[in-house]
């Protein structure tokens, strides 16, 4: 094993297309998927000035805001934004099946966030991202690891496969319970998310609080509410009064959505679940706090990710800048239907058994993943 530089082994791939650009398949950096070293998204037929030409086995290095750790192989020909990198090996002395765990490793983005230039989008260059060192064992061994490692790839995706498999399967069932809630089929109750519940927007973090004794609590702001769960993996906090305090303060059993995000996502929610205490929330995220006489937390919690309400919300979402916003007004007209508390039960029990399934299923996914990286940065390091 020796230490070689990244300019050594690989090299920018310069190709442009002087011609038509009909048939070849475009790829921006909104395809490229964090973390993730397989392509599996991009454009075709449509109009762009992108005239970058990369190859199959060529590796797509978003070399713009290099912290979100865009990097994937190329399935086919194509064309791809300038805001890509586009790095091929030097068969001669790295075996090109390797290159991408070696392009897709914590040690290297980390290399080019450092060297990126420009405030608002930082960018790094080839230029600079081609001194990056790392130790490369002989071709043997490179042989033995890219086997290894795309195995443990293909098992990360069924993971991947699996969870997602789960979630659907929730959504299924509710359907074959209580029918589709676009047409109730049942004549299950239906009524407007403001008439079953108190509907309420968090605290602004940027007012200005003057001559009162404060305090610093944790917060939840759009980043942690996540479809289904609280992400917890940062957690911040800002300074409260105690009267803000007692009226933002959030209940395990309360229901969270967000205001804006991406198209896709706009109206991400779910049950707040195990809290901090005192914790409070931001003012992009709505609160919901439920009539427990009519409806459960964990079953609106629930309805919130059915498919319908997500179409519900993308039809009357703003979008500006690529971000999608509701409003208080669309949410609370939002049409929940709810059937009796009894049947709300069973299905909260399968939607509990399912969760209990799924959290294992991203446990196993997490400890491979953590042994898909350690791996990539003893032997690449």
């Amino acid at each position: 094993m020796s230490k070689v530089l990244l300019g050594d082994v690989a090299e920018e791939r310069r190709e442009t297309c002087k011609g038509n650009k009909d048939g070849y398949p475009t790829v921006g950096l909104e395809h490229l998927t964090p973390e993730e070293i397989t392509l599996t998204s991009w454009d075709e037929g449509s109009d762009n000035t992108f005239t970058k030409m990369f190859r199959k086995g060529d590796v797509l290095f978003g070399r713009r805001r290099a912290y979100l750790k865009k990097a994937a192989v190329a399935p086919f020909d194509g064309i791809c934004s300038g805001d890509i990198t586009v790095i091929e090996a030097k068969p001669n002395y790295l075996l090109p099946e390797l290159l991408p765990f070696i392009i897709q490793n914590d040690a290297l983005f980390s290399f080019a966030v450092e060297k990126s230039a420009g405030s608002l989008s930082p960018r790094v260059k080839w230029e600079h991202l081609k001194s990056y060192e790392f130790e490369l064992p002989n071709m043997d061994k490179q042989r033995e690891l890219a086997e290894l490692l795309w195995a443990m790839d293909d098992t990360k995706k069924s993971y991947q496969q699996l969870i997602a498999a789960t979630d659907e399967l929730v959504k299924s069932q509710f359907i074959e319970m209580f029918g589709d809630p676009r047409n109730n089929p049942y004549g299950h109750t239906c009524r407007p998310l403001s008439a079953i519940s108190e509907i309420m927007s968090g605290i602004t973090k940027g007012r200005k609080i003057k001559g009162t004794r404060t305090i610093d609590v944790p917060y939840i702001c759009t980043a942690n509410v996540q479809d289904g769960y609280v992400d917890w993996t940062e957690k911040k906090y800002m300074p409260a009064t105690e009267e803000e305090i007692s009226k933002y303060s959030l209940l395990c059993d309360d229901v969270l959505i967000i205001e804006g995000g991406d198209p896709d996502k706009v109206g991400r929610g779910c049950l707040a679940g195990t809290l901090p205490d005192p914790c409070i929330y931001q003012n992009h995220v709505f609160r919901i706090r439920v009539d427990k006489d009519l409806i459960s937390s964990e079953f609106l919690a629930a309805y919130l990710l059915l498919p319908s309400t997500k179409k519900y919300f993308l039809s009357c979402a703003k979008q500006t800048t690529g971000i999608a916003t509701i409003n208080k007004k669309q949410l609370s007209d939002l049409l929940v239907m709810f059937p009796d508390s009894i049947a709300q039960n069973d299905y909260i029990a399968f939607v509990r058994q399912s969760d209990k399934s799924k959290f294992e299923l991203e446990q196993a996914f997490s400890e491979l993943t953590a042994t898909y990286k350690r791996i990539i940065s003893e032997q690449l390091g």
